[in-house]
């Protein structure tokens, strides 16, 4: 295996477990007839918020903070600014994309004539895009000069790792629930589907993009970062908590928080 094959398979990997892991989330719905018990959601959503933030803290803001000391007294500038033009880039698109979040009736963004699957897709890609961006900037950082942005391959790993773990979860929260609103099984798959490619092509995308901007690795670690704590406290975190007073949701969403600074620790 040569020196340019065997990066090039490990970035191939971190993007495609991940992939994997969502579009095995999906496939419950060939599988499991009844739809998922309302508790059982919440805590799979307190779960994958838990990861995500960990995810932004460990292996996002805290390289992108590493590799701004060299700055001295601006070095607060790039994780900080990076850190809200994720934040910005999410609420915007938020705002400008038409689609309903699933469970709902009360359309978000523009009002278009599209359907609700297609809604619910756009829902789904405005969610997966921080997870993609993610995978694509950490792996891009450990490509890059070091003295750049120092992440470790074992960070990347994490990263990745960690995402495919959440991502099975939120592949069935994704296809069970459209399943029970009358879906087919193979439609409902193909929305999970969906979520699964928006995710990886938002992962190719950044990585692309920040193999040509080496230089601000560090604020694009802080984006993802801003970007992925939006989706926490926008979306995730409220659908955890709608409902009666469930301590699970709080439990679970430690649960994650901790797999993931285990994964970041052994790896």
């Amino acid at each position: 295996m040569s020196g340019y094959d065997s990066p090039m398979i490990l970035v191939a990997l971190g993007i495609g477990i991940p992939f994997l892991g969502t579009v095995l989330g999906a496939a419950c719905v060939f599988f499991v007839k009844r739809p998922l018990r309302e508790k059982v959601k919440r805590g799979m959503m307190a779960f994958a918020a838990g990861v995500m933030v960990a995810a932004a803290v460990w292996s996002l803001l805290i390289p992108s903070i590493d590799a701004s000391k060299p700055l001295e007294t601006l070095a607060p500038v790039p994780p900080v600014a990076g850190f809200w033009l994720g934040v910005l880039l999410l609420f915007a698109i938020d705002k400008l994309t038409p689609h309903l979040h699933l469970g709902e009736n009360v359309h978000e963004g523009p009002q278009v004539a599209l359907s609700r699957s297609a809604k619910i897709a756009l829902a789904v890609t405005i969610h997966n895009i921080p997870e993609g961006m993610a995978i694509g900037v950490v792996f891009a950082g450990w490509l890059a000069d070091s003295s750049v942005a120092p992440v470790a391959l074992s960070s990347a790993i994490a990263v990745s790792v960690g995402i495919a773990i959440q991502n099975f979860p939120e592949g069935a929260i994704i296809s069970l629930p459209l399943r029970a609103e009358g879906a087919s099984r193979k439609k409902a798959f193909s929305l999970g589907l969906v979520s699964a490619v928006a995710e990886a092509l938002a992962a190719i995308v950044t990585l692309l993009l920040s193999q040509l901007l080496i230089p601000v690795l560090p604020w694009l670690l802080a984006l993802a970062a801003g970007a992925m704590i939006y989706v926490v406290v926008e979306e995730l975190l409220p659908e955890a908590s709608t409902g009666a007073h469930f301590d699970g949701a709080t439990l679970l969403f430690a649960v994650g928080f901790s797999m993931m600074m285990v994964l970041d620790t052994v790896l």
